[in-house]
């Protein structure tokens, strides 16, 4: 029994002529075709493409021209791709900002109520017979740790896919560009978008 690597490629095609390159972008969008908008469709294609693919899985356009003349797509598609998958990037790691944010802001606001009651607590069962304070001191703790689990939660495991999300999209971002003609790779685009 072999094992399979880790790191796997995974193929995005592109077909690109005169017919089908207006397919991928929003009719609506009247902007040249470097800075277009990508199609509903398009863009859901390009996310079940990958649904399979692991995380360290090398992502690569692969562009299919059939005729020399459909080569002048290549650059504006690939531009336009690129430059949507960074918006989403970035977007992305702004809602994590304001995730981790939030976050941080329910813990200590947390923090700061299960001290109180800790410090109010002694006053509270003061006079009481051993077993009210006993249970007093059960129930301020018993709140004390529901009241801190919802940020705890979300610090331990809310963040993952905000990660796995933003790694994704960098690696659709700057994901290596073959061009095909006629069933051959003619060349390989390896700039990156910055």
């Amino acid at each position: 029994m072999t094992k399979q690597p880790l790191t796997t490629n995974f193929s995005i095609y592109v077909r690109l002529d005169e017919q089908t390159v207006h397919d991928y972008f929003n009719h609506h969008d009247p902007a040249p075709l470097y800075k277009r908008q990508l199609g509903f469709e398009f863009e859901n294609y390009i996310y079940n493409s990958l649904l399979t693919q692991k995380r360290n899985a090398v992502i690569k356009y692969q562009v299919i021209c059939l005729e020399y003349s459909d080569k002048r797509f290549i650059e504006p598609v690939t531009q336009a791709i690129r430059n949507h998958f960074n918006l989403k990037k970035i977007l992305k790691e702004e809602e994590f900002k304001k995730f981790k944010s939030r976050t941080f802001k329910l813990l200590v606001a947390s923090l700061v109520i299960v001290l109180s009651l800790q410090a109010l607590a002694p006053y509270l069962i003061e006079g009481m017979d051993d077993r009210m304070a006993a249970s007093v001191h059960n129930i301020v703790d018993v709140f004390s740790w529901v009241i801190m689990w919802k940020p705890i939660d979300r610090l331990i495991f809310y963040w993952n896919p905000f990660k796995k999300d933003i790694h994704l999209l960098d690696r659709l971002t700057n994901a290596e560009v073959n061009v095909l003609e006629k069933n051959r790779v003619i060349g390989k685009d390896k700039q990156k978008a910055s």
